[in-house]
């Protein structure tokens, strides 16, 4: 049906697609392979009449002359295009946008025939009819875009990248409902990244390197093509269908060990051994000061105090004397708190307790030495 020769485009002097030729059947999927800059895009834009450069060369579909016509005059001579990006009315519900995808003189007549055609091949549409597209998932929108073009009643179908942007699982789906759309007849001229699931639902493909086709043959001959695995599935190419080396079996629970390598315990010795070596040549580390003892904790709630503070009483008495010493009167001596020795004591020293029988008349005495040196900073004044 669709029969391309010689085209060609330049944006200036720069010559995007350079002699280009190709064919699509009716019922028959066609893609096109290439890097990005190829000039895939370029070629699909320049056959649906919307190439901004120059394009010259020969459009044919049913011996009808595309080249150099209006974009909607292309349509009504039945080729639809779902660009890159889909290119949805997202503000509408998906029954309008299939609605506007039969604006087309063709798609008038049969325009409730083209809709249930269109919801037969995608009944997740016919369900979310009144829903606002862009409300929808990335594979739903695709499947709006691909609904609208064949609203148009179209007899070829091309495709730019519709794989683009969405999900494996969701990329499957999409290829698989590109089988169905060729089963009912359209011809299918795709342009797609993917090109391992793209030549699997293809019948044939042609190759676009730097602007020009360089090959063309059988989807499945193009995918056992060394050349092909290397450039765009991303196999070596060295070996085509050769099949790669079973896995060893992993070995059954309880079946002995195998005997090449060394055994566990010549493993463990030799750890041992490098060990020691290291401990022997290593310099000898001087001992570790003893860490201090703790305090020790009566059952009361007065801890003991640590060996060597200062006793209160003591404090209490110094305070007292340095005050009567500022004043000129005499300290009243004190006598000590004695200390009684821990009898039969066999070890080291331990610290002295105080004897707190009479701990309250002590404390009420160091009340009245402190309120009187108090009373005393009170009414001091300093010599002259």
């Amino acid at each position: 049906m669709l029969e391309v020769r010689n085209l060609s485009v330049s944006y200036g002097k720069h010559r995007a697609l350079d002699g280009a030729s190709l064919r699509v059947g009716k019922g028959e999927i066609v893609v096109i392979l290439g890097a990005n800059g190829a000039g895939k895009s370029t070629l699909l834009k320049a056959i649906c009449g919307i190439c901004e450069g120059h394009v010259a060369g020969d459009v044919n579909l049913e011996s009808a002359q595309l080249v150099g016509e209006k974009p909607h005059k292309i349509v009504e001579a039945g080729i639809a295009l779902v660009p890159e990006g889909r290119g949805v009315f997202g503000d509408l519900t998906v029954e309008e946008n299939l609605t506007l995808g039969a604006y087309a003189e063709r798609a008038r007549d049969d325009e409730a025939g083209n809709l249930q055609r269109v919801l037969s091949l995608f009944p997740k549409l016919g369900e979310r009819r009144k829903q606002t597209v862009r409300t929808m998932s990335g594979g739903e929108q695709q499947m709006v875009a691909i609904g609208r073009a064949m609203m148009s009643n179209p007899s070829i179908l091309a495709l730019d990248e519709p794989s683009l942007g969405l999900s494996p699982l969701l990329c499957k789906d999409l290829f698989e409902s590109l089988r169905l759309v060729k089963q009912a007849g359209l011809g299918i001229l795709l342009v797609e990244q993917n090109a391992k699931q793209s030549l699997l639902i293809a019948d044939r493909g042609y190759l676009l390197e730097n602007g020009n086709i360089v090959h063309e043959d059988d989807a499945k001959r193009l995918a056992n093509d060394p050349a092909v695995q290397k450039a765009y599935l991303g196999g070596s190419g060295a070996t085509t269908g050769a099949k790669r080396p079973a896995p060893a079996p992993m070995p059954k629970p309880g079946s002995p060990r195998p005997a090449a390598g060394p055994k566990p315990s010549d493993i463990a010795a030799a750890a041992m051994k490098s060990v020691g070596a290291l401990a022997r040549s290593a310099p000898a580390a001087k001992p570790a000061a003893p860490a201090p003892k703790p305090a020790p904790v009566t059952n009361g709630a007065t801890p003991v105090p640590k060996p060597n503070a200062p006793n209160i009483a003591d404090l209490v008495a110094k305070a007292s004397a340095a005050a009567s010493r500022r004043n000129g009167a005499a300290p009243t001596p004190r006598a000590p708190v004695p200390r009684p020795a821990a009898p039969h004591a066999t070890g080291p020293a331990q610290p002295s307790i105080p004897d707190f029988k009479s701990s309250s008349d002590r404390l009420r005495a160091m009340i009245e030495d402190i309120e009187a040196a108090a009373r005393r900073a009170e009414t001091y004044k300093p010599r002259r």
